[in-house]
């Protein structure tokens, strides 16, 4: 039902190839294509978004709108799974629509960020992609 993705927790199972105590909870995290599901939804800063700043687009960094798209839903998610993996974890405002780490902590997506405006990110001066951190070996 959400096109970018979402992450929950369910309860374990005995059945198939993995025995586990039935009561066991498991944390998951699912990520749609966002380029082909929701593109003016889903692929922030690579695609015009329905809401906010109307901003030109910027230069997915691998060169892949989809691919990058699902990189930040799926990290936005994976901060959401930890720090609030069942629901009952690290979260402001109501219990009812839970503002996750991910949404709750602005910047952490580029310089005066939040999610869904990229703000000032740096910019590759010989392919014009932008990035907003250095991985190893000066990877953007």
């Amino acid at each position: 039902m959400n096109p970018c993705g979402t992450h929950g927790s369910i309860l374990g199972s005995t059945s198939g190839h993995i025995k586990v105590n039935k009561y066991s909870k498991f944390a998951y995290i699912w990520v749609g294509n966002s380029h082909t599901q929701c593109p003016r939804q889903c692929v922030w800063p690579f695609y015009q978004p329905i809401y906010g700043p109307q901003t030109v687009p910027l230069i997915a960094p691998n060169n892949n709108v989809g691919f990058d798209g699902m990189v930040i839903n799926l990290t936005s998610l994976f901060a959401g799974t930890v720090t609030n993996p069942f629901g009952n974890g690290y979260f402001q405002g109501p219990t009812e629509a839970p503002l996750e780490a991910s949404s709750a902590c602005p910047g952490i997506y580029g310089k005066r960020a939040y999610p869904g405006y990229a703000r000032n990110l740096l910019v590759d001066a010989t392919t014009d992609a932008s990035y907003n951190a250095y991985g190893d070996n000066g990877r953007k």
